[in-house]
This record gives C-alpha cells, structure tokens and sequence, in this order.
C-alpha cells in the first residue's frame, strides 16, 4: 500500500505528519491507495470535499478534540498495521441545490449537515416538503438541521435532535429554537426522500445556509438529496470503529 500523509495547517497536526512519515512513506496523491488525513474533524471533512472524483480511502489521525471521525495518535509505531487490519465504513453526503434571493445557484455537499439558520434579529420561516408533499407550512425559530447519521451526534444532538446509527437509513430534520410550532421536535425520515426548504419572505427574515464549512446567504430555496451514487470510505481502528462510536453516544453517563 502506498500513502498520501496530509495534514491541516496546526502545527500539532503538522508535527503528527512528520511522525506518520516515521513509519509509513509518504508519496503524492495521484500515486496513493490510502490518504493518511492528520488534523481534527474539520479537516478531515475538508479532505473528503477534496476527493471530488478521486474516490481513495481515509484514515484520520487525530491531531484536534473531539475526534470522532478519526483513530487515536496513539502507538504510532504500529500505524502500518493498524490500517491493513481498520475497519471501513461508508459514507454518503447530502447533496443540495441552493437558490438564493438574486437568482444565484449553488450546488453544495455535507456528509455531518445542513443547517439553515436566521441572519437578522428577526425569526426564520420555512416551509418543509417532503417528496413534494408540504409536511409544515411554516417552521418559525432559529432554523433547522439536516443531519446524516455520521453527523447526528454532532451540531443536530446539541440542539435537541436523535442519534441516528449509522445503517439507520435515517435523516434528522431537527429545529432550532423553534417558537411555531411550539412543541415540534423534528423528524425522522428515510434518506430516500427529497426534502425541499422555502424560506418564508426571505428579504425580510434572510436566512444563510451551511453546508459543513460552505456558507451561503440570503438563501431563498433548498433541495436536498442524499447523494448514494458516490460513496465515500474512512477507516477506523476495529475496536473504535464509527458504528460503535455512534452506539456508545447513547449511552454516555453525563
């Protein structure tokens, strides 16, 4: 197996690449069967968005927090082996397409979320249909999340939504702050449908839309997909691979 060791632009991430390059040799990306990613999760997110249609496995070290798509910097020494016996895991990104209130297109991606959340003192209004059918006519608080399964212990769990295993075929569409309806706590929807978000007088509640770290304002319109046409592999140490990450979540003793 050859390696592509990348890492973010912390010096603690870069420190953790020289010590990978201890023990696996690094080539160039264009040569590699595995991209050895060294950074926190942003970065590790950030790698996948590069892949476009380079479609190699990750395994990520942990240079940041939390961690959590990524293996322990730990026994270094035995890294080469760590990845001949890590875990893979699928993931599929959310696929959207983004019209805001000029115009403008935006087609966009996010393997944790999408979120769209108010830019003004004034609360958000959006409408949400699913498959073409209007399942709410106005959602009025904060916003809302789109969270995949990888990404519902994060920003989607902060706000109140479920965790969702990984082989759930689930997406969370989780409020944020909701006023109206007042006691809407989100759902829970198979992750074959199409999920279409209509900001309610966006000029005058504008909304801005993220996309793990792409931002979009004054959005006026959302279509989203879960892309299965393009699956991406990370991979994980058997004893910490994601599924049990996602499983243990549920029950932390806090």
């Amino acid at each position: 197996m050859k390696f592509a060791i990348l890492s973010s632009n912390k010096p603690k991430a870069k420190k953790l690449a020289q010590d990978v390059e201890n023990y696996l040799e690094n080539v160039p990306l264009e040569e590699a069967d595995i991209i050895v990613a060294c950074g926190g999760d942003g970065f590790m997110l950030n790698t996948l968005h590069n892949l476009n249609n380079k479609r190699l496995p990750v395994y990520g070290v942990n240079a940041g927090t939390i961690g959590f798509l990524l293996n322990s910097a730990n026994d270094l020494e035995h890294i080469s082996q760590k990845i001949k016996q890590a875990k893979p895991t699928i993931l599929y990104a959310l696929k959207a397409e983004v019209i805001d209130i000029f115009g403008q297109n935006y087609n966009v991606q996010a393997f944790n979320e999408i979120s769209l959340s108010r830019s003004s003192a004034q609360t958000a209004k959006i409408s949400i249909k699913l498959n073409g059918k209007v399942r709410l006519h106005s959602l009025v608080g904060d916003g809302l999340i789109v969270a995949t399964p990888a990404g519902s212990t994060a920003y989607n769990l902060s706000a109140g939504g479920q965790i969702l295993p990984l082989e759930s075929g689930l997406i969370a569409i989780t409020p944020i702050c909701p006023f109206r309806p007042r006691h809407w706590k989100g759902a829970l929807v198979p992750n074959n449908v199409v999920l279409e978000l209509e900001v309610v007088t966006p000029d005058v509640r504008p909304v801005k839309l993220t996309a793990d770290q792409k931002l979009i304002s004054k959005v006026q319109s959302v279509r989203i997909t879960l892309d299965t046409s393009n699956p991406y592999t990370i991979l994980f140490d058997p004893n910490h691979h994601l599924e049990e990450r996602i499983l243990r979540e549920q029950f932390l003793e806090h």
